[in-house]
């Protein structure tokens, strides 16, 4: 594997930028785009071989799309509730669309991609509270749609229209850690894409460099609906709750961001 200063990176990646467009190397895989650069570098994937490597991280996407990045894992407190699975699921939960199917008829869903800017058609959203330095998650009756409204009778049985209690949260210092150690330092490259005969090419045409991530920066991206809370939970399974950014927003989460 080759070995490369911060500077030689640097040139390789504008190297690579002149090319112009390349093929995907990882055709079926989605994270192609990434591995694609990686295969170009000549580097491991998610081995950036720098001196400092531990400091620094290689992120690639794609110019022009909606999808969602997932940033980290991280359930809410107070986790000895298992909040998720134990009162989303069993007071807010609705039927699973494959249940009696794939899964049995009891199977119930709670999925839910929930913004700080405004709430979710079932009446969740997220809360920035700089008083108490936590990151909340509120429900109110009132706005939910008129298209859940057999689901809300549900729910007016099961646990009544008052706020969640306890709130699930997470602490200012603990949202710090987590994105703190996930966000390091990076290049940021987006890239172009078209297909030609089914196949997907690659233009790396934006190169940046992202250093100091700000907690403050992100909670700003929560409030504006930038960074999203992602639930996914059935009854056989809760696959964690995700804190998921949109596409074209990595720069907004650091004090400094250097175009190359």
């Amino acid at each position: 594997m080759k070995i490369y200063s911060k500077d030689q990176l640097i040139a390789e990646i504008k190297k690579i930028e002149k090319m112009g467009w390349v093929k995907n190397r990882r055709i079926g895989n989605v994270g192609g785009i990434g591995n694609t650069l990686e295969d170009l570098l000549g580097i491991d994937e998610n081995n950036l071989p720098l001196p400092n490597a531990s400091e620094w991280e290689l992120k690639c996407q794609r110019i022009n799309t909606s999808s969602l990045t997932t940033l980290f894992h991280m359930e809410p407190s107070p986790r000895a509730l298992k909040f998720v699975p134990q009162v989303f699921l069993l007071n807010y939960g609705w039927p699973h669309k494959e249940a009696g199917s794939k899964y049995k008829k009891n199977e119930m869903s709670f999925r839910q991609t929930i913004g700080g800017k405004t709430r979710s058609d079932r009446g969740f959203k997220v809360v920035v509270d700089n008083k108490q330095k936590k990151v909340l998650i509120s429900f109110d009756a009132q706005s939910v749609s008129s298209k859940h409204a057999d689901w809300l009778k549900t729910v007016k049985k099961r646990i009544g229209f008052k706020e969640l209690n306890p709130q699930p949260y997470w602490g200012f210092d603990d949202l710090c850690h987590k994105a703190g150690t996930k966000l390091v330092n990076c290049f940021y490259v987006q890239a172009e894409v078209k297909r030609i005969k089914g196949v997907e090419y690659f233009r790396y045409s934006d190169i940046l460099i992202l250093q100091k991530f700000s907690i403050k920066k992100f909670l700003k991206a929560l409030e504006n609906n930038y960074i999203l809370v992602d639930f996914d939970a059935r009854t056989g399974h809760n696959h964690g709750t995700k804190f998921r950014l949109r596409q074209n927003r990595m720069p907004a989460l650091y004090e400094e961001v250097t175009k190359i």
